[in-house]
């Protein structure tokens, strides 16, 4: 009892001396702070902006020395609980943090700075991983909403020209979902095929192959991405280098495209954005009028001494000498006219946001007729994150469909080319093809096919869940589980009344249905921890995907009426039947390990293990590893001292491999195809089951410096890259029954380059921004070894020590004095013209290409302009100096006696001797090009009239695409400049705005 009485003496003693603690410590608090300043709770609201003006969404803004904040919402406001006297520290990724001491004020507006040392802040998806621009050991290129959002065009890719070094992406030309062709650091692999890179929307990969097409809307096929709306995309990073692919294994052979879509963020808001504009064929080609026209063929006739007959001179005696026709005009002189409108609403708190919302896009066609394309999509993304912050879960979905309603008959763009100026009208007076007076010269109505039409849809689901929890300090388990559907129906409708009546062909249809479907699994582990100066990130993970693929094709005859065209029960047969079902399995082991000592050194291992379906059994499993490391020198004291100049340096480099199995499913076994009726099976591919993975190795060095507190940046990197033990289809001769067999050819292809980065803050004052960047790639591709070449099937088509995109040429030796025709050099002697005298190696590939963007901002105004240039050759469209038929106005320049030119002649020595002279390097010219590729200018009409109206921003833009091109080329587009007459990057305006409700 004593005990327990002397217990409650001491606790009740001090409890009794704490209380008079505290009491004198109040008392001195309040005789040294001021009556205004007493610590008490409030709720402090305002609204975060940037130099512009423009509300800055999910701005963290939290108490300085406390573990709880808010962000700003989609108008860049706020609300937070505070203490009086406590500091608000606000921050956000490229602007200086902001720091204000609260008083009583229970408003509170920020407007925040841009860091121009921004650099270690950028955020860029790595994949697997998120890293800096400042920490990355490889070499990533990165886009953002900004750049591409309100660019008038289907494909993301699209969107890429021209801003990324070591990123080269050519159209698909002027038909809208055509694929464009997109090559990351050059062409490693004989295949086609075996050159996509690797798409990967959300963490979901993607077919990257284009999708088939029987009709003619695009010679690369459609494009996958065509589904996406460009105005949701977040932003695009490209993977080129060892050191970033190596992760992605044999999948990131040809380099990696990750695209991010844009997430919901705290507070609730209403995006929507409209433009509409029209587009036009951007050049013509000066063609010879009728009166030009006739004069070249009556001099043709004269030099030949041969009389015009009605027969091989339709165009002198039975056709009016006075009608003239630019064909070019009456074909794909239409407008293009465009349409988009997309609207998003976002919302939710810090743990728990939301984005939803769709878009609408349409755009039409140059050529006669009433075709377009449309595309409709949908999009949502759900983010929760626990109140420990320890249990994450992401859902991403994007769907989109899309109709492409173009003419099934593209041959009528180079027929603008061929037909005679002054050629009989197309059609009748009824608005029926006009057959008669083309065949009273023998010919078909060059229109044939024009009321053919194409109905091609797709529909494309892709979405991801991912889902992670840190169940200790530093280890987190995270899984991604995606799903990708991609359905395409095509129906090509070919009525009686686009064919000769003389034919006798009925109604018809040809249909083409595809399906893709692919689900993949990746489970990880991963760990970070900092032991001092030492910072450790590691991954552990595995994936498992699965794919299939189905195809059916064939073609309906005997449609009674063109109404019923395409309903199969009225077709009277089915012929040309083909049918695909083909599937492909994929699972690899990959890890990383991270090591970062002081913020100054990096080190980066990764490594996987690929298991790939399309191999036998033995060659099943492959290898793939990179090693990269970075030295940030700038951290250095002796460099700061002897070099303070550069406020930024960073060395790095790496080395690694990866492989590719981009082949076709189940060659290493014997393959065989059903026959119609009792006849079995037949054989169609013969068994290789030793075939093994292409080998890609590359080598990357770079140097990354800032100047003057990094106004100005440069960035040079030199890579090699180098893909041996070729997959190929090898070809075989007839008498084993196989055309081809899957094998591994002892080929090695090399590319190197230079690529380099620079970018400049020019000025940087209250009211005016002026920014400038370039990028330059100076590629070259080599096929440095195949041994035997000379006796495989690629001995006419390959040189070693040339790039792989050459064509063997004549040796062109001017006009013979005797005949008057060209002629080439018979290297032989041996009377003939083969590929035994095509000695001359001409190249093909771009020299240099790249882009020059700038970016000004004044007062409420901005402005960007993006000019892209390449240094390339191409081959003279039209070429035909000295035959006639050609429609180009320098055919003249034979008739004016010019020596470089042979007379104008029809004969077949003539014919032949054009066509030697057309495979020499006589017709090839400089094509290389500066085109201004974008130009967008926009006004963000001010708060205080907006408001009025309930509008929380509003931007007014306009925006111009290919609107200027300054060339040497003759062609129609210097970029497809061994066709010539290709028609391909359209000259658009649009004009649109902005709204956030």
């Amino acid at each position: 009892m004593k005990n327990n009485y002397k217990r409650g003496m001491v606790v009740i003693m001090f409890l009794l001396a704490m209380a008079v603690l505290t009491i004198l410590a109040i008392g001195e608090l309040q005789a040294a702070t001021p009556y205004h300043s007493v610590l008490y709770q409030q709720e402090i609201k305002g609204k975060v902006t940037g130099p512009d003006g423009n509300p800055l969404l999910g701005v963290t803004v939290r108490v300085a020395g406390k573990n709880y904040g808010t962000t700003t919402n989609l108008d860049g406001e706020y609300n937070i609980i505070v203490n009086s006297g406590e500091k608000l520290l606000f921050s956000f990724v490229g602007y200086k943090p902001h720091e204000i001491l609260i008083d009583e004020q229970s408003e509170l507006n920020v407007s925040l700075i841009e860091d121009v040392d921004a650099l270690k802040e950028v955020t860029i998806n790595a994949g697997y991983y998120n890293t800096t621009r400042r920490e990355s050991t490889g070499n990533i290129s990165r886009v953002t909403a900004s750049e591409i959002e309100n660019q008038p065009v289907v494909s993301p890719l699209q969107a890429l020209q021209g801003r990324m070094a070591g990123v080269e992406v050519i159209s698909g030309g002027a038909n809208p979902g055509a694929a464009p062709t997109i090559r990351i650091r050059g062409v490693n692999s004989l295949r086609t095929e075996g050159n996509y890179p690797l798409y990967i929307i959300d963490g979901v990969p993607i077919d990257s192959t284009p999708i088939e097409s029987n009709s003619l809307i695009g010679n690369t096929g459609i494009d996958p991405l065509n589904n996406l709306d460009i105005s949701n995309i977040q932003s695009i990073e490209v993977l080129k280098d060892a050191d970033a692919t190596a992760i992605y294994g044999s999948r990131g052979a040809n380099g990696v495209v990750l695209i991010t879509t844009k997430k919901g963020s705290a507070g609730t808001g209403l995006e929507a954005s409209f433009y509409t504009g029209a587009a036009i064929i951007p050049n013509r080609l000066d063609l010879l009028n009728t009166k030009e026209y006739l004069q070249v063929r009556r001099a043709a006739f004269e030099n030949d001494e041969v009389e015009p007959t009605e027969r091989n001179a339709y165009d002198l005696l039975l056709w009016d000498q006075n009608r003239d026709t630019d064909w070019q005009d009456y074909i794909f002189g239409g407008t293009s006219k465009t349409t988009s409108t997309s609207i998003n609403f976002s919302g939710g708190n810090e743990n728990t946001s939301f984005r939803i919302g769709g878009s609408y896009f349409t755009q039409g066609t140059i050529y006669p007729g009433e075709y377009d394309y449309y595309k409709i999509t949908g999009n949502a993304n759900m983010n929760h994150l626990s109140e420990d912050g320890k249990f994450n879960i992401n859902l991403a979905l994007n769907y989109g469909v899309d109709e492409n309603n173009l003419v099934g008959n593209l041959r009528l763009s180079s027929a603008a080319f061929t037909i005679p100026p002054n050629a009989p009208a197309i059609f009748t007076e009824d608005g029926t093809l006009n057959w008669e007076d083309w065949g009273a010269a023998g010919l078909n109505n060059p229109f044939e096919g024009y009321f053919n039409s194409t109905d091609t849809r797709t529909n494309n689901l892709i979405s991801n869940i991912a889902v992670s929890y840190e169940f200790l300090k530093g280890i987190k388990f995270k899984t991604s589980l995606g799903y990708n559907y991609l359905n395409s129906v095509e129906l090509w409708k070919l009525p009686a009344r686009s064919y000769n009546p003389a034919s006798s062909l009925g109604n018809n249809s040809i249909h083409l249905n595809s399906d893709r479907r692919s689900w993949i699994i990746e489970p990880q582990l991963v760990f970070e921890n900092n032991i001092k100066k030492l910072g450790i990130e590691t991954i552990l993970g595995t994936t498992f995907q699965e794919s299939t693929f189905q195809k059916e094709n064939f073609q309906a005859r005997g449609y009674v009426s063109e109404t019923l065209i395409g309903n199969l029960t009225a077709a009277e047969d089915l012929i040309n039947a083909n049918s695909e079902n083909l599937e492909y399995r994929y699972s690899a082991i990959f890890s990383r390990i991270g090591l970062n000592w002081d913020g100054t050194y990096f080190l980066n291992f990764t490594g996987r293990r690929d298991g790939s379906s399309r191999f036998g059994p033995n060659n099943r499993f492959a290898n793939f590893g990179a090693i990269g490391t970075a030295w940030i020198f700038s951290e250095e004291t002796f460099v700061q001292k002897s070099l303070p100049f550069i406020s930024f340096g960073k060395l790095r480099g790496s080395y690694g491999t990866t492989g590719n199995d981009q082949i076709g499913d189940y060659g290493y076994l014997d393959a065989y195809e059903a026959t119609r009726g009792a006849g079995g099976l037949y054989p169609i591919t013969l068994a290789n089951p030793d075939y093994s993975w292409e080998i890609n190795k590359k080598l990357e060095a770079g140097l990354e410096l800032g100047f003057v507190k990094d106004r100005l940046k440069l960035g040079v990197s030199w890579y090699q890259n180098r893909s041996s033990n070729q997959l190929v289809g090898y070809s075989l001769p007839a008498i084993t029954g196989f055309t081809s067999v899957q094998a591994n050819l002892p080929a090695t292809v090399e590319n190197t380059g230079w690529e380099l980065e620079l970018s400049s803050l020019n000025l940087d004052r209250d009211n005016f921004n002026w920014r400038t960047s370039l990028n330059l790639s100076i590629p070259k591709n080599e096929l440095i070894s195949y041994p035997n070449l000379d006796q495989s099937s690629y001995a006419n088509t390959y040189r070693v020590g040339s790039p792989l995109n050459i064509s063997l040429r004549y040796q062109y030796e001017g006009v013979d004095p005797e005949t008057g025709f060209y002629q080439v050099k018979d290297v032989n002697d041996d009377g003939r013209f083969d590929f035994e005298d095509q000695i001359v190696i001409h190249n093909q590939t771009r020299e240099f290409y790249g882009g020059i963007n700038n970016d000004l901002t004044y007062k409420n105004f901005s402005l960007q302009f993006l000019w892209q240039f390449v240094k390339q050759e191409g081959s003279r469209p039209l070429f035909s100096h000295g035959f006639p038929g050609g429609q180009l106005d320098d055919s003249l320049e034979s008739l004016q006696g010019n020596p470089n030119f042979p007379r104008i002649s029809q004969t077949f020595q003539a014919s032949r001797a054009f066509g030697y002279a057309s495979n020499s390097l006589f017709p090839i010219q400089d094509a290389s090009f500066l085109r201004l590729k974008t130009l967008s200018l926009g006004y963000n009409i001010p708060a205080t009239i907006i408001q009025k109206l309930g509008i929380k921003s509003c931007k007014l833009f306009m925006h111009g695409q290919n609107l200027l091109t300054i060339t040497p080329y003759d062609g129609m587009d210097p970029e497809f400049s061994y066709s010539g007459i290709s028609i391909g990057n359209l000259r658009s305006i649009t004009g649109g705005l902005q709204i956030n409700l």
